[in-house]
């Protein structure tokens, strides 16, 4: 009997494809590794060819793996624009957006305005996840996620549609009777001679921060790492070390905790946030109306 690719194959195989690794792409699918590599597997056998070459670090698509993630890409798409244009008729059938933000993008502006969009449509999901800015352009490039926030702005070469989203300045937060304290500004090279509180390792802005100290030739020293700019705020209070945040989230929190927002004077401190797509025509009318959403108001 001949093998039949369905919809859960072909979304397994993109979210193989895109982390270059069998088990991680089972992982976002929920599955686990053997059932994963025995679709995968399967999918070979009923094409007569590999699909992927096998590393000891991760996958690699072949020619024909490459060809089918534009066909799957194309399928999930016309998938996602049906679910949109059928929305509205069917009330049990849901839409599905899937949205990738820098950091600060994700924690600090969008649960707000997700919050409001979630409830006035009810019949939508939307599956956010981290990535660094250069990466989620690619990915929105590629056409494996509907829309991107990003830091800066977006190279003309990878053809994306953008509007500004929210404008950001990241400042250095102390606790107050720190010798950096009584400073009205401070450059990051002063900075690191300090310890320092900051996010996972796998942050897109940690990583940022990072690359601006190896431009400088210093190391960060991380004390502590954390999953949230409250928390940090909370150990900078504490006297662990100092910490690199947006100006909004020290500005809340310096009202009720005994920290002091200073601000850089380096110019990457100083960061525009973008919304791209690849073009709003092309997108589902439920990822359309998000995107809406997410312009700013005048």
């Amino acid at each position: 009997m001949a093998y039949r690719f369905d919809l859960i194959d072909l979304q397994l195989f993109l979210h193989v494809a895109e982390a270059g690794s069998i088990t991680h792409g089972a992982r976002s699918s929920n599955m686990t590794l053997a059932s994963a590599s025995e679709r995968i597997r399967a999918m070979e056998v009923a094409l007569g060819a590999p699909l992927l070459t096998r590393k000891r670090r991760g996958v690699e698509l072949t020619p024909m793996g490459s060809v089918l993630v534009q066909h799957a890409q194309r399928v999930t798409q016309q998938l996602e624009q049906m679910r949109g244009e059928l929305g509205s008729y069917a009330r049990g059938l849901r839409g599905h957006i899937r949205l990738l933000s820098n950091t600060v993008g994700m924690l600090e502006y969008l649960p707000e305005a997700l919050a409001a969009f979630l409830f006035a449509n009810p019949n939508v999901d939307v599956d956010l996840e981290e990535r660094p800015s250069p990466e989620i352009v690619r990915a929105i490039a590629a056409g494996r996620a509907d829309i991107g926030i990003v830091a800066g702005t977006v190279d003309p070469a990878a053809e994306l549609e953008t509007f500004p989203f929210r404008e950001n300045l990241l400042v250095l937060v102390v606790p107050r009777g720190h010798v950096l304290s009584r400073r009205r500004q401070v450059s990051f090279s002063l900075a690191l001679e300090h310890d320092f509180v900051g996010l996972g390792a796998g942050s897109a802005l940690q990583e940022y921060v990072n690359q601006q100290a190896q431009r400088t030739g210093q190391r960060l020293k991380v004390r502590l790492r954390l999953s949230s700019f409250d928390l940090i705020c909370h150990m900078v209070e504490s006297g662990i070390g100092i910490a690199v945040v947006p100006e909004a989230a020290a500005r809340r929190w310096q009202r009720s905790m005994s920290i002091r927002a200073v601000p850089l004077t380096d110019a990457w401190a100083v960061r525009h946030l973008t919304t791209c797509f690849r073009s709003l025509k092309s997108l589902p009318p439920h990822a359309r109306r998000l995107v809406e959403f997410l312009r700013p108001r005048t």
